[in-house]
């Protein structure tokens, strides 16, 4: 399995751009879809985007379509979400994670990064 390491998360203004990104360790990277999430206070986790282990599939929550994209570079193991155009709703903790199928359901995460502060303030 892989390890998942998130960096680039910060405090920005609404209407500005922030990437994040989510470095894996371990092997087989490309053997797994990745995912991010994220969680705000008092909120439950709530499904982002992936990107399928080829890159060729990406998938975005209706709340981020447009604003948000998720791509990914096998030859570094790292997945990237470009968040553009962002919002004060948009604040709360980013996570990665990794499955064997694109979803949007926790049950069927394998493995979770330790996830990155994004704040979107108005």
């Amino acid at each position: 399995q892989v390890q998942l390491v998130e960096s680039g998360g910060g405090s920005v203004q609404a209407g500005a751009s922030l990437n994040i990104s989510c470095t894996a360790s371990g092997r087989f990277f490309n053997a797994y879809v990745i995912s991010w999430f994220r969680q705000a206070p008092g909120k439950e986790r709530e499904f982002v985007a992936a990107i399928s282990r080829g890159g060729g599939n990406t998938y975005y929550a209706d709340s981020v379509k447009g604003r948000f994209t998720i791509s990914r570079d096998n030859a570094k193991a790292t997945v990237y979400l470009q968040m553009n155009t962002l919002k004060p709703e948009d604040t709360a903790v980013y996570t990665c994670a990794s499955s064997t199928v694109p979803t949007s359901e926790l049950r069927r995460i394998d493995r979770w990064g330790q996830g990155t502060q994004v704040t979107v303030s108005s």
